[in-house]
């Protein structure tokens, strides 16, 4: 009979700037399947440089794997299908914690950006359903929002809230149709997702951060 036990354990994330009272704008970017915190938060280094007023976050997943065989380059995962809800929760609590951390040296008018990337698109979409803040936007980075929530709680979340939906057109894994499907599913929820692309594969892309970033105060 298999059976749980909650235990502690150390987390790890990446932090770029530093938190003080003169913080404006806090960034928690959430990476995907097989990556680590370490290299993806070095996509969002130029939010950093520019505006000595700006953190970013990178919080990594918790199970941690050898990507070929059984040794060399190591990626991390928010979870597998394996004792799925379990992991769910505890990624959850992870990230309540570490936000409550951040936001507790920051002043009350922080403006909070949340981006999930692949994987991390479902991990930050379920995390911010249990939040206790509500973010200025949210950014879903070729990835979809998690269909597994309460209707309630999840248009709870979405409801007035600047939700960024982003994709290249080379995709590798999310067609176009797929992300006409996302749109439809937010937008049942009551979201109003605005849709970005870019001539690329499944990545990051430095235009369409700054876009994000810098827009609103263009």
């Amino acid at each position: 009979m298999e059976h749980h036990l909650t235990v502690s354990r150390t987390a790890r994330y990446q932090q770029l700037g530093t938190l003080s009272a003169h913080t404006r704008r806090v960034w928690f970017v959430c990476h995907g399947y097989g990556q680590l915190a370490a290299y993806f938060v070095r996509h969002f280094a130029f939010l950093t440089e520019t505006d000595p007023a700006t953190v970013v976050i990178a919080p990594e997943g918790l199970s941690r794997f050898y990507l070929n065989g059984t040794g060399g380059r190591v990626g991390a995962s928010w979870m597998t299908r394996d004792d799925r809800l379990n992991e769910i929760q505890d990624h959850i609590n992870f990230l309540n914690q570490l936000a409550g951390n951040v936001l507790a040296d920051c002043p009350a008018d922080v403006e909070v950006t949340v981006l999930g990337f692949s994987q991390g698109t479902a991990t930050v979409g379920r995390w911010l359903a249990q939040a206790a803040f509500r973010p200025a936007q949210l950014i879903l980075w070729a990835g979809s929002f998690p269909d597994d929530l309460p209707a309630a709680a999840a248009q709870y979340l979405l409801q007035n809230l600047p939700l960024s939906l982003v994709v290249g057109t080379d995709d590798e894994y999310i067609s176009p149709t797929q992300t006409a499907a996302i749109q439809q599913q937010l937008q049942q929820l009551g979201a109003t997702p605005q849709l970005h692309t870019f001539r690329g594969k499944h990545e990051l892309n430095r235009a369409i951060l700054e876009k994000l970033a810098y827009g609103s105060r263009q």
